[in-house]
């Protein structure tokens, strides 16, 4: 489907895909690759200062000698960063998927037909695996 030159394309700071190149050319490949690479790399860095925060909570639980109140605070802290840091995990997962279909030349088109899922659609949800009206018959569905 596509060349597998997009790793190597420097694009124009502003570059946006249009419409008017074709579906998913090397230069709208190149685009998603780095807008999931720089989003994974964010995440990564977010997964690890959640982990140093939560280290760190920890020694210092260990040493605080304050009220029950105090430590169910910190508490629920922690475990409101865990589940956060979970759900990056998730999303890291579905930007793995997602390069990984870069790769093979299978993003932006529908993983259950294999049509076009549009770029308009791949702009606003680049995680996209289906076309807006499998999409919609998948929740119908749940």
């Amino acid at each position: 489907m596509a060349k597998q030159n997009y790793k190597n394309i420097e694009l124009a700071p502003k570059y946006t895909p249009k419409k008017s190149e074709p579906y998913m050319c090397p230069q709208h490949l190149a685009y998603f690759y780095q807008l999931l690479n720089a989003q994974k790399e964010e995440i990564l860095q977010q997964n690890a200062s959640a982990l140093d925060y939560i280290s760190n909570a920890n020694k210092t639980n260990s040493t605080i000698t304050g009220d029950d109140l105090d430590i169910a605070v910190s508490e629920q802290e922690n475990t409101l960063t865990l589940r956060t840091a979970e759900r990056a995990n998730n999303l890291l997962a579905k930007i793995d998927a997602a390069l990984e279909r870069i790769e093979n030349g299978t993003f932006g088109y529908s993983v259950i037909s294999g049509d076009e899922i549009g770029l308009s659609r791949m702009l606003a949800r680049p995680l996209a695996t289906m076309t807006i009206e499998e999409q919609e018959e998948h929740e119908k569905r749940k």
